[in-house]
C-alpha cells in the first residue's frame, strides 16, 4: 500500500497538485457547511439518484467522487477529468441497476469485489458527485465478463498492479471487462509515473467512443 501513495504523492507533486495542509478533501464553503445527514435528505439530490437509477444501461460505467482525502488524491491523479474517484459497471438485473465494482476500506472489511444497488453506490451521505460513461459495446458481453469477475471474488488490489489478475482496484477491472469485450487492450489509455502503470477514472473517458452521458454534482 504504501508504495502506491509513494507514487500518487509523487504524481500529485509533480503536476503540481497539493492537499491542503490538513489533507482535507477541497470543497466549496457551501458542501463544507451541509452536514451530511442533510445532503443526503435534500429532494434535488434524492431526485437525482432516483433518475439515474431509471437511466442506466447495462454495462455503463458508474462514476462517483468521495468526500475524503484519499479519493481527492485519486482523483488528482488523472491527467484528464479530474472529477471522480472511483467507478464500478452496472448491469440491469430482473429491471434493476446494480454496480459491481472493487473496493476496500472499513467499508468493504473482506475486500472483495461488491455487488451494490445502485441507490446505495450512488448514495450522496457519502458522494459529491457522480457521471455516467457509456460505450458502444455489447451489453451482453460485458454483463458476461463481470459476472465472470465476480465469482471469482477477487480481492481489492492494495498494490494497484496492473500487471496482475488475482486481486483488482476499482478501474482495473473496469478497464479489463471493456478491453477484453472490445478485444483492444490500446481502446483505453494507461498512464505511467514513477515506472508504476495504472489507469484512472480519467483514463476511462479518454477513448473518443466514451461518452460522459451525464454529469451530477450533489448540493
Amino acid at each position: 500500500m504504501m508504495r502506491i501513495w509513494v507514487v500518487i504523492a509523487a504524481a500529485i507533486v509533480s503536476g503540481g497538485l497539493l492537499l491542503s495542509a490538513s489533507g482535507s478533501e477541497t470543497v466549496s464553503e457551501t458542501e463544507a457547511h451541509i452536514p451530511v445527514d442533510n445532503r443526503a435528505a435534500m429532494q434535488w439530490n434524492r431526485h437525482m439518484v432516483d433518475s439515474a437509477t431509471s437511466f442506466l444501461r447495462s454495462g455503463d460505467v458508474l462514476l462517483r467522487m468521495g468526500m475524503g482525502a484519499q479519493s481527492q488524491m485519486l482523483a488528482r491523479m488523472n491527467r484528464g477529468n479530474k472529477d471522480f474517484s472511483h467507478c464500478g459497471i452496472v448491469v440491469v438485473e430482473n429491471g434493476y441497476p446494480f454496480v459491481y465494482h472493487c473496493i476496500g476500506g472499513e467499508d468493504n472489511p473482506d475486500a472483495r469485489m461488491r455487488r451494490d444497488s445502485a441507490s446505495v453506490f450512488l448514495s450522496p451521505q457519502n458522494q459529491l458527485a457522480f457521471g455516467v460513461v457509456r460505450y458502444p459495446l455489447d451489453s451482453t458481453a460485458i454483463k458476461k465478463q463481470v459476472l465472470v469477475w465476480f465469482h471469482r471474488r477477487p480481492r481489492f488490489d492494495m498494490q494497484f498492479d496492473l500487471a496482475t489478475n488475482d486481486k483488482l482496484y476499482c478501474t482495473e477491472m473496469v478497464y479489463k471487462v471493456l478491453t477484453g469485450v472490445a478485444a483492444d487492450r490500446e481502446c483505453i489509455p494507461t498512464d505511467t509515473v514513477m515506472g508504476h502503470r495504472f489507469v484512472g477514472t480519467g483514463n476511462l473517458c479518454a477513448n473518443p467512443m466514451a461518452r460522459l452521458v451525464w454529469q451530477v454534482k450533489y448540493k
